[in-house]
């Protein structure tokens, strides 16, 4: 549904201001542990910052859950590269909360769902490429 949402709206502002090199995102974060909180994303065009730095992040995102997910369609994107990393904020403090060894003690995740031993994975194997007017699709499923 999103899909299809996202393809009309990419047709319907296709006048001569928009920006027609565009690309969209719609981007589903699973696996939540309940519906309270918010869902924190942030997305990167470059290895600088990643994962975690908010201020280097070219965009920054919160979104409520429903059903133990968040949905959002990012329509504004140029073509490129990109990675994005999300946790489960059930405390709502604006971070992911850590236990006394450093290890996440909220739900985490990334583009791609990489493998996480230790330490967040790189930019590289969250990263996945964006052509202009592309819909792309991306599930993180967090852990």
């Amino acid at each position: 549904m999103i899909q299809i949402l996202l393809i009309v709206f990419h047709f319907l502002f296709q006048g001569p201001n928009f920006n027609q090199d565009l690309a969209s995102i719609s981007l589903t974060v699973s696996n939540c542990r309940s519906n309270q909180g918010m869902v924190r994303i942030l997305i990167f065009d470059q290895e600088s910052g990643f994962p975690d730095n908010r201020k280097k992040a070219i965009k920054a995102i919160s979104l409520p859950i429903k059903n133990q997910e968040s949905k959002i369609a990012i329509l504004d994107l140029k073509p490129g590269k990109y990675s994005i990393s999300t946790f489960h904020d059930e405390d709502e403090n604006g971070e992911l909360n850590k236990n006394p060894f450093g290890y996440p003690s909220e739900k985490y995740g990334f583009s791609n769902n990489p493998r996480v031993i230790f330490t967040p994975p790189s930019f590289e194997k969250c990263s996945f490429e964006l052509k202009a007017n592309q819909v792309r699709e991306i599930n993180i499923n967090l852990r």
